[in-house]
C-alpha cells in the first residue's frame, strides 16, 4: 500500500482537476449540454496535452541528465508550433497525416538543432543546453510572428493557437493526438531500464549494455512525438514538462519505471487545472492555458536556476 500511495494521490489529483475543469464556467454544472458538448472535449484535450508534455519532460530530463530540460525550453514546442502554423497557412488540414508528420519533423529538427549547438559550444552543460534551446526557440517564435504579421487576414485566429489555448477541440484531432501520445507513452515505459541507464551517464549506460547514441535517438523521437501531438491539439504550452517531473519525483522516486507514468498523470492534472483556472478567474474572459502555465512556470524555472548556482551547495 505504501508503494502505491503516490500513484493513488496522483490519481486523486487527476480526478479533482478533471472535475474542476468540467465545472468551471459561468453556467457551473447546471447545463448538461454545455458540459457534454464543450467542457468534456476540452477537458479530455487538456488531459491528453498535459500527459504528453509531462511525459516528454521526464524523457528529456532523464536522457540528457539535465533537470532544466523541457519541450518548451529546448525549442521542441517552438519547432512543432512553427511547422503547424506553416501547415495552416498552406491549407493543410489539421486532420491530415501530412500535418502530424510536418509537426513532428519541426519538433525533432528544433530539438536536435538545440542539442547540436550545445555540443558544439563545448561540454554539454546545463547552461549551454538552456542557452541553445532559448536561441532556437526565440528564432522560431520570431519567424512565426513575422509570418503571422505578413498574413494578417488569415492569421488572426492562429494567435490563440500560438498562445496555447484549448478552445475549439476537433474530435478527429483529439483522437489522433491521443493515439500518438498513448503509443509514445507505451513505447517509452517499455524502455524504462534503458532510460535509467542513460540517466547515469553515457559511459555507465554503455557498460550496462545500452547504446547511448541509439537510445538518445529513440527517446528524443518519443519525446518529440508526444510534444508534436500536444502542440497539434493545444498549441504552445510551456513549463508543464519542466514542473511535473520535479514535483512527482518527490513522491514517485527517480526510477523511470514509476516516474514516467507519474509524470504523465501529474502533467494531465496540472494542465487540466490550469485550463479550468483560466476560465474561472475572470469570466466571461478566458485566459489561455499557455499564459497560466507561463505565469506559474517562469518563477519555478528561476527557482531551479537559483538552486543550481555554484554557491547553493555551500
Amino acid at each position: 500500500m505504501g508503494r502505491n500511495k503516490p500513484v493513488l494521490l496522483l490519481l486523486l489529483a487527476l480526478a479533482a482537476a478533471a472535475a474542476f475543469s468540467l465545472a468551471a464556467g459561468p453556467a457551473g454544472l447546471s447545463d448538461a449540454a454545455v458540459i457534454l458538448n464543450l467542457r468534456l472535449p476540452r477537458t479530455l484535450a487538456a488531459l491528453a496535452v498535459g500527459a504528453a508534455l509531462g511525459l516528454a519532460g521526464a524523457l528529456f530530463q532523464g536522457v540528457l541528465k539535465n533537470p532544466l530540460s523541457d519541450p518548451y525550453i529546448l525549442g521542441t514546442s517552438s519547432g512543432a508550433t512553427a511547422a503547424a502554423v506553416f501547415c495552416f497557412l498552406a491549407g493543410v488540414e489539421r486532420t491530415s497525416p501530412v500535418f502530424f508528420l510536418a509537426v513532428f519533423a519541426g519538433a525533432f529538427g528544433a530539438t536536435f538543432l538545440a542539442y547540436w549547438l550545445a555540443r558544439v559550444a563545448g561540454r554539454l552543460s546545463d547552461a549551454s543546453l538552456v542557452l541553445a534551446g532559448v536561441a532556437v526557440s526565440a528564432f522560431l517564435s520570431a519567424l512565426v510572428m513575422l509570418t503571422l504579421s505578413v498574413a494578417r487576414e488569415r492569421s488572426f485566429s492562429l494567435f490563440y493557437f500560438v498562445l496555447g489555448g484549448l478552445y475549439a477541440v476537433e474530435p478527429r484531432v483529439l483522437l489522433a493526438s491521443a493515439l500518438i501520445i498513448a503509443c509514445a507513452a507505451a513505447a517509452a515505459m517499455s524502455r524504462w531500464r534503458a532510460l535509467d541507464a542513460m540517466s547515469l551517464g553515457e559511459e555507465k549506460a554503455y557498460h550496462l549494455g545500452a547504446d547511448p547514441g541509439r537510445e538518445r535517438l529513440i527517446f528524443f523521437a518519443l519525446a518529440c512525438a508526444a510534444t508534436s501531438a500536444a502542440v497539434a491539439l493545444g498549441g504552445t504550452i510551456g513549463f508543464v514538462g519542466l514542473m511535473t517531473p520535479h514535483i512527482v519525483r518527490l513522491a514517485a522516486g527517480p526510477s523511470a519505471r514509476r516516474l514516467l507514468p507519474a509524470s504523465a498523470i501529474g502533467g494531465a492534472a496540472l494542465l487540466a487545472a490550469a485550463d479550468a483556472a483560466g476560465r474561472a478567474f475572470f469570466p466571461p474572459v478566458e485566459i489561455p492555458a499557455g499564459v497560466i502555465m507561463a505565469l506559474a512556470g517562469a518563477p519555478f524555472f528561476m527557482w531551479l536556476l537559483w538552486r543550481r548556482r555554484p554557491d547553493a551547495a555551500a
